[in-house]
């Protein structure tokens, strides 16, 4: 009888969390109710709301949901829970390192303003990873569809704390919105201060966004970048730069990237050679966490457990991470493989 390891206990890092998103459908319906915040009823039936996004309805539905969730974070005491948790979820799931990716700006009216927002952030930070043992850095993301002075004015703000728990600069929201020249600048000044580039790209437009987040943005590492198997060329190029693809299967699902599981192209992608780090994306509107995306990858791709080890050493080997922390990742995902008796 072949034994199936337990995907928990696969040492890996988790590069592509959102910071609301990441939030426990039982904390949202306890915050909620705190502040006197009325939920739709797609956000309290139990069940992941029915989500598309590949047209500009179902992204402003998608969108006006997470805003609806947003809003229930609205004081110190709720930042500290949502990342207490978050690290909580992470460590159950065998995740030693997080990057969770925030857009202060969102918060700052009611916490005092950008800074002190991102000073409390990255202080429940440093608290969540002490009592967890779960490493987290931050990852401050621009939005698309705001003006490009916001990015720099954040682009700004994230590279004072390089070094200090800020390890990338993101850009997020609608792809469709916003061009990747608009931003250029932005990522510049955080590039400047030693910032990863971690913009989306690739997931509601296809291989032409991938090609400009590298050629334009610097990008290190992609948010999603599935799309890039439109282009062979382009996901060679992925693969010799070693460029890590945070690759969001439920998600990509979800909102309509993909029809079913088994469309994500993880397997195309894994055998190019291209660094995949899988990603939940948002657990609170997509249904599922990070093990599971490992799970859907064993079911529905068909990875064996080595090729999930690489997937989890791609995870560990594409994080902003200390060495130290790399090195003891990496050595728990070889302790996982090696375990002939995993039940």
């Amino acid at each position: 009888m072949v034994r199936v390891r337990d995907l928990r206990r696969l040492p890996k890092a988790h590069l592509h969390l959102h910071f609301t998103g990441s939030m426990r459908p039982a904390t949202l319906l306890e915050l909620a109710d705190k502040h006197g915040v009325r939920l739709p009823d797609a956000l309290t039936s139990g069940h992941p709301p029915k989500l598309r996004a590949t047209d500009e309805r179902g992204w402003f539905r998608f969108q006006r949901l997470y805003d609806i969730a947003r809003s229930v974070i609205r004081d110190e005491s709720d930042i500290r829970r949502l990342l207490r948790e978050a690290a909580e979820d992470e460590r159950a799931e065998g995740s030693g390192w997080l990057e969770i990716q925030v857009e202060p700006s969102t918060y700052a009216r009611r916490l005092g303003g950008l800074t002190p927002t991102v000073e409390l952030i990255l202080d429940a930070c440093r608290e969540a990873s002490a009592a967890t043992g779960v490493g987290i850095a931050l990852i401050i993301a621009a939005n698309r569809t705001r003006h490009p002075l916001d990015a720099r004015t954040l682009a700004r703000l994230a590279a004072q704390y390089a070094g200090r728990g800020v390890v990338g600069f993101g850009l997020s929201n609608d792809e469709r919105r916003g061009t990747a020249a608009e931003f250029e600048r932005a990522f510049r000044i955080a590039q400047r201060a030693g910032l990863m580039a971690v913009p989306h790209a690739g997931e509601l437009l296809g291989a032409r966004s991938v090609r400009e987040a590298l050629d334009l943005l610097g990008a290190q590492r992609l948010g999603h970048g599935v799309r890039a198997v439109e282009d062979p060329a382009l996901v060679e190029r992925i693969a010799s730069a070693g460029i890590t693809l945070e690759v969001c299967p439920a998600s990509n699902v979800a909102l309509g990237v993909a029809a079913k599981p088994g469309d994500v192209p993880v397997r195309q992608l894994f055998e190019a050679g291209v660094p995949i780090a899988l990603g939940a994306d948002d657990p609170l509107l997509f249904g599922s966490r990070l093990v599971e995306q490992y799970e859907i990858a064993r079911r529905e791709h068909g990875l064996s457990d080595a090729e999930l080890a690489e997937l989890a050493r791609a995870s560990i080997r594409g994080s902003a991470a200390p060495d130290e922390v790399k090195k003891r990742l990496l050595a728990g995902v070889d302790a996982w493989l090696a375990d002939e008796d995993p039940a």
